[in-house]
């Protein structure tokens, strides 16, 4: 009976959706954080009955007879909208405003990694990390003794000194933007990789042409909605509840089947 695999791949694609906007949900406090969606196919049908075949020498059928045998998740894509604004006025708190660019990051193996979340913090030697400590790309070191740390929209890092009334410029943002950025592939720890799906990175400075300018003393909250999700939760728990009732809808018919007498 097709409907028992047919149901039962609705109830995977199902768990698959409801992973997702768990996921989503749990973000929802994470700085940077973009949420994702699954997108589905239906799969292959079953052909009964081709649509124009023929049922005299001059007509044929106006449409076909077909049984589809279910749904599959092609892809989980990213949503890349901007969160919320929250302003926090800790100077190494930065953000990207608007949805162009990403902060770039040197992972311990050397590779390059890229993020949304602009909550960096100095290391004991000055240097700016991220909260695991990968550093700044280009690296930027603080001074000892740095009074105040400013942040120019452009990305410029300028510092003041105890016992100088000057500011020097001790670093320079740069942000790299994709061709695709929902083909960049998620690492975990707020950090993407470059993937062939995303195109090569294209670096630029803040507040450029195609580059979104540094905002300091603030962050990008999760683009998480939660009612949204919440509502998505509600339709896709719904959905899975209605493929099980499939299921035991085609248990209880073939079970009918299986009690049947035969009669001489």
């Amino acid at each position: 009976m097709q409907s028992l695999y047919t149901a039962a791949t609705g109830m995977t694609a199902q768990q698959l959706n409801i992973d997702t906007i768990s996921n989503n949900l749990a973000n929802v406090s994470t700085s940077g954080f973009k949420k994702q969606r699954v997108d589905f196919q239906d799969l292959m049908y079953l052909n009964l009955k081709p649509a124009g075949t023929p049922t005299s020498p001059e007509t044929n059928t106006p449409v076909g007879l077909q049984i589809g045998e279910g749904v599959k998740p092609v892809n989980t894509q990213r949503i890349f909208t901007e969160g919320a604004i929250q302003n926090t006025n800790n100077p190494l708190d930065l953000l990207i405003e608007g949805n162009d660019g990403f902060f770039q990051v040197t992972l311990p193996n050397g590779e390059t990694a890229y993020t949304r979340d602009g909550s960096f913090q100095m290391d004991g030697n000055g240097n700016i990390v991220t909260a695991d400590g990968y550093y700044l790309d280009p690296p930027v070191q603080i001074p000892a003794q740095t009074t105040q740390i400013q942040v120019t929209s452009s990305g410029q890092i300028l510092v003041q000194v105890a016992g100088s009334s000057q500011q020097t410029q001790v670093g320079q943002i740069e942000l790299t933007n994709f061709v695709n950025p929902a083909g960049l592939s998620a690492m975990g720890h707020n950090l993407f990789q470059q993937t062939p799906a995303s195109g090569d990175p294209i670096q630029g400075t803040p507040g450029a042409v195609g580059f979104s300018s540094i905002q300091q003393g603030s962050l990008e909250s999760s683009n998480v909605d939660v009612v949204t999700e919440m509502v998505n939760l509600i339709v896709a728990q719904r959905a899975y509840e209605m493929n099980s009732k499939a299921v035991s809808t085609s248990d209880d018919m073939m079970s009918i089947l299986a009690n049947m007498k035969q009669f001489p």
